[in-house]
């Protein structure tokens, strides 16, 4: 299994913080974001090698982060919001560069925070049927905030059956994360997605053109899941996390 962090996006909302510095850089709770979720990708022992995918204007910046860890830093070549490819465009890049279409692919975006462990998302997805994909879907108490959000629906098995991206009236409370294992067979769909003229832009999109094609899994889990998306959102994030830092100094 491969591992790519989704880390090009231009985060316009939280100006002028991103104006020099990436969302997945910003400090929360005194670490950069990407270095929490690096803590959970560590974990996963299948992955034999992570790789991230960010623009231009970013690229020496997480070529710095990366020194020392191991991670292939792609850069897509763009340099605005206006040019930029979207996450599945990004993900198609690095597939076309890394020739991974003949692996298991676990694609993370770089702002997400979260709870649960990556290795218990890896080891649900491998129990599961072969050539299925899978998701993480976190059950978002907030309901006025759902229809910012991919919604999701599961059946009995988990097995996704409806995905919505950002519907005005959301069926149910269950969040896409941007947190996914593409199973290696779904790859080549990715590839006829994008040729059929379908959106680059949130990967959500792919999942609900996936789901009704091939097996999709839902991945419940237990814990936080923050989405820093505002200058709200980002100070409450590092005003919890630095609660969580004061209760344990050791991020491990």
């Amino acid at each position: 299994m491969k591992g790519l962090i989704l880390a090009a996006g231009y985060a316009t909302r939280l100006r002028p913080l991103t104006d020099s510095t990436p969302k997945m850089l910003l400090p929360v709770g005194g670490r950069p974001v990407l270095e929490w979720i690096w803590d959970k990708l560590v974990e996963v022992e299948e992955l034999e090698a992570v790789h991230l995918v960010t623009n231009a204007r970013y690229a020496p910046q997480f070529v710095e982060w990366a020194a020392g860890k191991g991670v292939v830093v792609h850069d897509d070549g763009t340099t605005s919001n206006d040019d930029r490819l979207g996450a599945l465009g990004d993900i198609a890049l690095v597939l076309a560069e890394t020739g991974w279409e003949g692996e298991d692919v676990l694609v993370v975006a770089g702002d997400n925070l979260f709870d649960f462990s990556l290795a218990d998302f890896v080891a649900f997805w491998a129990a599961k049927p072969r050539a299925a994909s899978a998701l993480a879907v976190y059950e978002h108490p907030a309901r006025e905030l759902l229809s910012h959000y991919g919604i999701v629906e599961l059946d009995g098995d988990d097995r996704v059956e409806t995905f919505l991206e950002k519907p005005a009236q959301p069926p149910s409370n269950l969040v896409a994360t941007a947190t996914y294992i593409y199973d290696r067979s779904h790859l080549a769909l990715l590839r006829a997605y994008l040729a059929d003229g379908e959106s680059s832009d949130a990967p959500g999109n792919f999942i609900a053109w996936l789901h009704t094609r091939a097996p999709v899994y839902g991945y419940r889990f237990a814990g936080e899941w923050l989405d820093i998306g505002d200058l709200t959102q980002y100070r409450e994030a590092d005003e919890r996390y630095a609660r969580r830092a004061e209760a344990d100094p050791d991020p491990s």
